[in-house]
């Protein structure tokens, strides 16, 4: 494991103290995983940046919640499945999807199940995503825009979820209650 410095805004780099007054306005404190990023000023503000562009996709927020949980899930993120839960909660997503996310099982509804695995077939497949597959997803009624909407939550949720696996991100307390491991749910059945 690799050792970072969770920095607040009095120890941050000059070019992260704003962004981490950015996160304490938003959050009402800095999550942990913005104190890790805050060492890269660049990396940071890009998080911060595609984390407020990905909010203004076409997509729904109960669908930006989807393309966020199953890629947190899929990618095995102690700490952004736990927080993407509450922001799910939050901006209250329906709590029978965000348990499906959680779990990695099909969600209830064919176009939202259709956004889910086409994002997991994103991921999986880096990208080179078949015809087919493709097809599949534009005829459950998504178009060539959500496609490059969900490309960007992939890109959004890769810079937090491979930080998280290189620091070993404690989970913040406002998350702890919503504290994940994968294949948990399954395993209990």
């Amino acid at each position: 494991m690799t050792e970072f410095t969770m920095h607040s805004v009095e120890t941050a780099p000059d070019a992260a103290k704003p962004l981490l007054e950015k996160s304490q306005a938003n959050a009402g404190f800095i999550p942990n995983l913005h104190a890790l990023m805050a060492e890269s000023p660049e990396h940071l503000e890009a998080y911060q940046t595609l984390s407020a562009l990905f909010s203004r996709t076409s997509l729904s927020k109960t669908e930006q919640n989807i393309v966020w949980l199953a890629i947190n899930a899929e990618h095995n993120c102690h700490y952004c499945v736990p927080a993407h839960t509450a922001i799910a909660q939050m901006q209250k997503v329906p709590q029978d999807i965000i348990d499906a996310l959680r779990d990695e099982r099909p969600l209830p509804d064919a176009k939202l199940e259709a956004l889910r695995q086409f994002t997991l077939k994103t991921v999986r497949q880096r990208g080179v995503v078949s015809d087919a597959d493709t097809d599949a997803f534009l005829a459950a009624g998504y178009t060539r825009r959500n496609i490059l909407d969900v490309i960007l939550g992939v890109s959004h949720k890769v810079m937090s979820n491979y930080i998280n696996h290189f620091a070993d991100t404690p989970v913040d307390e406002a998350f702890k209650p919503f504290a994940w491991t994968k294949g948990e749910a399954v395993a209990a059945e």
